[in-house]
């Protein structure tokens, strides 16, 4: 089965993030569609931060769509931006934070699904 959603149909999937405030996330697909990853856009207000977190299981594919801030991994704050990515390996340390030049939205892969 394909799944599709127009620019339109995913802008209007936005919910607050279940852990985060300033957070809000697009759940485009994942297990209960009969993957084994799941697909979800984060939109990430001014000044917030996912804080350093590990998945045990799953790899994190995150890709900057747009805005500025910066990511964790390797042990330390790095620069991240528009066209930028990060590849995160089970358990290994990660994060994000958004500076102060507006929302930055990013592009998740998360495998095995988190939801």
């Amino acid at each position: 089965m394909a799944i599709f959603f127009s620019s339109e149909d995913l802008n209007t999937k936005f919910q607050p993030h279940p852990k985060f405030n300033g957070v809000s996330i697009a759940k485009m697909a994942g297990e209960s569609d009969g993957l084994n990853l799941g697909v979800s856009l984060l939109e990430i207000s001014e000044g917030v931060e996912i804080p350093v977190h590990i998945h045990h299981e799953s790899v994190d594919s995150i890709y900057c769509l747009y805005g500025q801030g910066q990511v964790f991994y390797s042990g330390q704050w790095q620069p991240f931006k528009k066209g930028d990515y990060c590849l995160v390996p089970p358990g290994q340390e990660h994060g994000v934070r958004n500076g102060d030049t507006g929302k930055m939205r990013l592009f998740i892969v998360h495998s095995p699904p988190l939801f």
